[in-house]
């Protein structure tokens, strides 16, 4: 199972609650928080929705 490691690097102050809410779904609620989640379409649908938000540290397979 291949899993990627995604860190939050912006506040979602003052952001549209759609993007709120992606941020919600992947787990991320505080700046520079990380969260090692499955290498899923989905995922990298909502990681590549918000790209000024978070980054993708490391891809582990």
């Amino acid at each position: 199972m291949a899993t990627i490691v995604v860190k939050q690097i912006g506040s979602p102050a003052r952001r549209p609650a759609k993007q709120r809410d992606t941020l919600k779904g992947l787990g991320l609620n505080k700046m520079h928080k990380t969260r090692e989640l499955e290498d899923t379409p989905s995922v990298r649908g909502m990681v590549n929705a918000i790209p000024h938000l978070v980054t993708i540290i490391e891809e582990k397979a």
